[in-house]
């Protein structure tokens, strides 16, 4: 059920340890990449653990104590290669042959390859090493570190006049096409004048990003702040103060 809540379509567990021989209990390397990504999302502190290479272990029990060296399985945290390797998780049985789940990094991409069946432990590690090599040659990041100043919005019939804006975050954009990522162009979409009550994180409008004439995504622009709708009182405030300022 959890394998499905996670959109691995081709994935039945029959248990948590995976050693189980039977023909019900199968999975993909696709849904396998899936799976990694839900771990390495959700819990990057994951990254802490599957990096370390050796550690002295004590095992306590009601005999006493007993400290072992405990080795990464995942030999491509010491092989020579153009990336950072961050993990993730080696498996092996009779019948599933040598897997690897491998994450690695570089220039702020982050990738998943997964090699399932390989005859010996070193063919799963070389495969996994050339997959990545060939993502990282082809996959190019963009991100708007630098997107269009915001203007303040005029308010019509609120306490304030102004509102300030906000974007909801940074904008990225994975290329895997070799598209010249300087041609994105960005168009800025805001209403002239809006009318009371404003709420602070409610859409105020979009900054589009194409390239090659398509669009690529947006990200959305946020109010920053909540202004009500401009009562008699408020008016009378307002007039007042005006006056005695005179």
């Amino acid at each position: 059920e959890r394998a499905a809540s996670l959109g691995m379509e081709n994935t039945h567990f029959e248990d948590c340890c995976g050693l189980t021989d039977s023909d019900n209990h199968y999975t993909t390397a696709r849904d396998i990449a899936l799976m990694a990504q839900e771990l390495i999302t959700r819990y990057p502190q994951i990254k802490s653990y599957t990096t370390i290479w050796m550690e002295n272990i004590t095992h306590v029990t009601m005999q006493g104590s007993k400290e072992f060296g405990l080795a990464n399985t995942n030999k491509l945290l010491k092989m020579a290669t153009n990336f950072k390797v961050t993990g993730l998780k080696t498996g092996s049985t009779g019948l599933a042959k040598y897997c690897v789940s491998a994450t690695a990094e570089k220039d702020n991409i982050k990738l998943i390859a997964v090699i399932m069946a390989a005859p010996d432990y070193k063919v799963r590690f070389a495969d996994a090493s050339a997959l990545l090599d060939y993502g990282f040659s082809v996959c190019r990041l963009y991100q708007d570190t630098t997107p269009p100043a915001l203007p303040e919005l005029s308010v019509r019939g609120g306490t304030d006049k102004k509102v300030s804006l906000s974007y909801e975050g940074t904008f990225s954009y994975l290329d895997t096409a070799g598209n010249d990522l300087n041609l994105i162009e960005k168009k800025l979409s805001l209403p002239e004048e809006i009318k009371a009550p404003v709420t602070q994180g409610k859409e105020a409008g979009t900054l589009y990003y194409t390239l090659n004439e398509k669009e690529i995504g947006s990200i959305r622009v946020l109010y920053d702040t909540t202004i009500p709708k401009a009562t008699y009182q408020d008016y009378f405030r307002k007039t007042l103060t005006y006056f005695f300022s005179l």
